[in-house]
């Protein structure tokens, strides 16, 4: 068990996805307080009865609406008297995105990158503020390493897949954001961090992963609970003065 976890609450937003269920499983069996924030309440709620665990607290938010995320916010810190942590994990996007460069139009580039990277701070500078008047808080964003270096193109070769070139703004545009608010908040006890993650293995085609292996150095794909370490660590005490920072978790692929 992590130190200096214990009973903290922390706000997992997009909390029933694939990264979002593990982290608030590793949160609460880490002895704290996970709430499972997601868009539509009913997922929240389905993914909280599926997971079974009492201290995983089902909720809604929309990242991109102000009221949304301040009645939260409220709800929350009336409950518990307190909120420790944010984990900024939702993957907003529209019914175009994932097309190849050629075929993203203006529109769903500007919507996309405003639904997804505007979410996150929005969601961000709302919790800060809250951050602010409690007189401590934590930030934890989830990027990628496509906002690290430039995408291999030559992984998707024979596969229908590409990295959407909304994605590498998005998440390049998040890491340079959190620097910013960690460096804003300074002297507030704030930390803001980020975790540039590997590719998550989801049922991808086998071509694709023993293409994506090639440039790892031991195990090429990760799963979920390959991050969960991180973001325990980035709760906890132990990183107490880590702030500001952009940790890559990916099995070496972006050497």
């Amino acid at each position: 068990m992590f130190t200096g976890i214990k009973d903290k609450v922390v706000v997992v937003t997009g909390g029933a996805g694939l990264l979002g269920k593990e982290f608030c499983q590793a949160i609460v069996t880490n002895g704290a307080i996970a709430i499972m924030a997601e868009r539509e309440l009913s997922v929240a709620k389905k993914a909280v009865e599926v997971l079974g665990m009492e201290r995983v607290i089902p909720a809604q938010i929309d990242i991109t609406d102000i009221n949304s995320i301040q009645e939260l916010i409220t709800a929350i810190s009336e409950k518990f008297g307190k909120i420790d942590a944010l984990i900024n994990s939702a993957y907003p996007r529209n019914k175009n995105y994932g097309k190849h460069f050629f075929e993203v139009t203006y529109d769903d580039f500007c919507e996309n990158v405003g639904l997804n990277l505007g979410g996150y701070f929005l969601t961000s500078q709302q919790f800060a503020k809250f951050f602010c008047e409690q007189g401590y808080g934590n930030i934890i964003n989830l990027a990628s390493i496509y906002g690290v270096v430039a995408p291999r193109f030559q992984i998707y070769n024979n596969t229908p897949m590409t990295t959407p070139v909304e994605y590498a703004a998005i998440k390049s545009g998040l890491i340079h954001l959190t620097k910013y608010m960690a460096k804003y908040f300074k002297g507030k006890n704030i930390r803001v961090n980020t975790i540039s993650l590997g590719g998550i293995e989801d049922k991808q085609p086998e071509s694709f992963l023993k293409a994506y292996k090639e440039y790892c150095l031991n195990k090429g794909m990760l799963n979920a609970r390959d991050i969960s370490g991180t973001v325990l660590y980035l709760l906890s005490d132990l990183s107490e003065f880590v702030n500001g920072q952009n940790i890559v978790v990916d099995d070496g692929f972006t050497l």
